[in-house]
C-alpha cells in the first residue's frame, strides 16, 4: 500500500478511524489519499484488498480493509462493514467489483 499512497498518507486516514465504530469510507479515501488517485492506482489497491483475487471485496476482506494499511490495525465492526458494502454494492450482489470500488473511491 505505501508503494501507492505513502506511510505518511497511511498514518493520517489510519488516525482518523482508530477508534471504534469511527471508520467513514470517504473520509479514509480522502485522508489517504486514494480519491486524487487514478483508475490503473485504484486497481492495484483493490487488487491487494481481494484478497482470496475472486475478483470482487467480500464483507470478511471488507471487515479486514484496515489491516490491508497497517497490520495492527483494527477490524471493522459488522456495522461500519454493511455501511461499507451498502456504499460500494451498486448492483447489490452482496460484494464489490473493481469499478464500483473506483466508483465509490471518487464518489
Amino acid at each position: 500500500m505505501e508503494k501507492v499512497l505513502g506511510a505518511a498518507a497511511i498514518k493520517a486516514a489510519m488516525a482518523q478511524c482508530a477508534g471504534a465504530d469511527s471508520f467513514n469510507h470517504k473520509k479514509f479515501f480522502e485522508a489517504s489519499g486514494l480519491s486524487k488517485k487514478s483508475d490503473a492506482e485504484l486497481a492495484a489497491v483493490f487488487d491487494i484488498l481481494d484478497q482470496d483475487h475472486s475478483g470482487f471485496i467480500e464483507v470478511e476482506e471488507l471487515q479486514h480493509f484496515l489491516k490491508n494499511f497497517s497490520a495492527t490495525a483494527r477490524e471493522l465492526s459488522p456495522a461500519e462493514t454493511e455501511a461499507f458494502l451498502n456504499a460500494g454494492d451498486s448492483d447489490h450482489d452482496g460484494k464489490i467489483g473493481v469499478d464500483e470500488f473506483k466508483s465509490m473511491v471518487k464518489a
